[in-house]
């Protein structure tokens, strides 16, 4: 299977490659405004930061190839205690959490005005097959325009969404791409940081990324024995 994995910046983009080998092993191909690195069964691209850049660059590579599976991938940060700094998440569902309106009764999103979706669904079984393969949490992804950086949006958040586990901002903008071309999407991200204040002193960067590679080197194997019926099963 061919899989197209989407990250913000060359510095995660090079944490997924490096768990097939170094820099020697990685094919690379320049593209409009990007370049796709292939490495094994992976093309992967860093996209940009935010669901705009993300959603383009991954409509733009979807286009031009055709994919069995859609990964948004990197670091991003956790909802304490439930994943601190050095955990993996996947994501059982990828929310948009700031996709909507602003009212005097509180947020609505999108889909309560009306229009537009919200969520999207990774394939469960690819959910539960990966998490146990690389030791991941489950739980809901936030994808955010504004990354958290108070202790009040934080616990704004978790009241919207009990079940998430962490927040990132490219997330719903791959499964968008993805949704359109009818390729399922998986997002998993490294905590490398609490979702609340930006303490940067605590933030452990290193440590996810290390993370995020040691979990791409786990899922090759995952990957190869998702059948025909779970890839059919989107969740969505």
């Amino acid at each position: 299977m061919r899989v197209l994995v989407v990250t913000a910046v060359p510095v995660e983009r090079d944490a997924v490659t490096r768990a097939y080998g170094d820099a020697s092993d990685v094919a690379v191909r320049t593209v409009p405004g990007a370049e796709i690195h292939r490495a094994g069964p992976l093309d992967v691209l860093a996209g940009g930061a935010g669901p705009a850049a993300a959603a383009a660059s991954a409509a733009y590579a979807l286009a031009a190839t055709c994919y069995d599976l859609v990964i948004s991938a990197g670091i991003g940060g956790g909802f304490a205690p439930s994943a601190p700094p050095g955990s993996l998440v996947v994501a059982s569902a990828i929310v948009a959490a700031d996709l909507g309106a602003d009212t005097p009764d509180g947020f609505l999103p999108v889909t309560a005005l009306g229009f537009g979706r919200d969520r999207f669904a990774p394939p469960p079984a690819l959910v539960r097959e990966t998490a146990a393969a690389t030791g991941a949490r489950t739980g809901e992804i936030l994808t955010v325009s504004t990354v958290t950086g108070t202790a009040e949006r934080a616990a704004a958040l978790i009241a919207a969404h009990p079940g998430a586990l962490a927040e990132a901002m490219e997330g719903f903008g791959v499964a968008e791409a993805a949704g359109l071309r009818g390729v399922p999407a998986l997002e998993i991200r490294a905590v490398s940081n609490a979702v609340g204040p930006r303490d940067r002193d605590a933030w452990r960067i290193g440590d996810a990324l290390l993370a995020l590679t040691e979990a791409f080197g786990k899922l090759i194997p995952v990957l190869e024995g998702w059948t025909r019926h779970d890839r059919d099963d989107t969740g969505s």
